[in-house]
């Protein structure tokens, strides 16, 4: 009887989560938000990501990162980009998972132009929605439309980055929790880790399926042996600065060769195996590696469903001055 009260006490929890982070329920953002209050305002963050990402195209996957580890916490609402304070010295930032975040500057570079040229209308949060858009198309990706009319969050909290976003170790049923949680579906979640066609990952993050992975000097099985070496080749036990392409050979390039990694088991993470672990996404990875694959456009579908998760609009939150602190 107990056990079926907590049954029922979860699933009224789960039902709740789900109407908070329900993407078809994020209410007042549109495509074209700015159109008369900041007419230049995409124009602009598009030339300012244009300005960094072209002369450095592995800046594309950290923009993109910024703005899925925003999404995850607290919803698309800018928590991320708060500095450490007196009062809060304990921001997302400072979370272990976000310690290695980078591009912030392109955030703060079109903010303070957006500011001269429409002050105190564009908000932070939507700064990295487009900035992540951009950043994808620059390095030959999907371009898509962005609802945009976020507003700005002014709580941010380093311990609910732990808790809500989801580490490169976890398995197939722990992934799809962390997505529906958020509102997104199976399908969301094997397309949005398509986004590990670009970018590198540091050796503490995948390490422990190369040495001693079940306690008996072994590697994760689930990993190609062919591939194990090469790997080891590059991160020695303890290595904690080497960082590693997650799409050898195509890292700075987005395209659909990371699902032929996947389904070729070389996936970096476990995270990445773990697709291959499910039917509905181990047949997504399949289809996206061969031709005529769809995934293009079911990224930009998945980007707009993540962007809409626990969005701020209307008069709830604020629009900062500068996104690193609250006003």
């Amino acid at each position: 009887m107990a056990s079926l009260r907590l049954l029922s006490v979860f699933l009224c929890q789960l039902l709740v989560l789900l109407f908070l982070f329900d993407p078809s329920s994020a209410q007042g953002l549109k495509v074209g938000f700015y159109k008369d209050t900041c007419p230049r305002a995409e124009e602009i963050v598009r030339r300012t990501t244009a300005q960094y990402v072209t002369h450095l195209p592995s800046l594309a996957a950290p923009l993109l990162r910024l703005h899925f580890h925003d999404c995850f916490v607290r919803g698309c609402d800018g928590s991320v980009l708060l500095n450490a304070t007196s009062a809060n010295p304990n921001p997302e930032k400072t979370a272990i998972p976000n310690q290695s975040l980078d591009g912030f500057f392109v955030v703060d570079v079109a903010k303070s132009r957006l500011e001269k040229e429409c002050p105190g209308v564009v908000s932070c949060a939507d700064i990295l929605a487009l900035v992540a858009r951009d950043a994808v198309k620059l390095v030959n990706g999907p371009f898509w439309d962005v609802p945009t009319g976020r507003r700005d969050g002014t709580v941010s909290l380093a311990l609910e980055s732990l808790a809500n976003l989801p580490p490169p170790f976890f398995n197939i049923t722990s992934l799809k929790l962390s997505f529906l949680s958020k509102g997104l579906s199976v399908k969301d979640l094997v397309v949005l880790s398509g986004g590990h066609t670009i970018g590198q990952s540091h050796c503490p993050s995948f390490t422990n399926r190369l040495y001693n992975f079940t306690g008996k000097g072994d590697s994760d099985p689930s990993l190609d042996s062919n591939y194990v070496p090469r790997l080891k080749s590059a991160c020695q036990p303890g290595d904690t600065t080497t960082q590693v392409e997650m799409d050898p050979g195509s890292y700075r390039t987005f395209d659909a060769s990371y699902y032929k990694l996947v389904a070729k088991r070389r996936g970096l993470f476990q995270s990445d195996s773990a697709l291959l672990n499910d039917a509905e996404t181990k047949a997504y990875v399949f289809e996206a590696a061969g031709s005529g694959s769809t995934f293009f456009k079911d990224f930009g579908v998945s980007m707009v469903n993540m962007g809409n998760i626990g969005v701020l609009t209307g008069t709830a939150g604020e629009i900062r001055k500068h996104c690193a602190f609250v006003n």
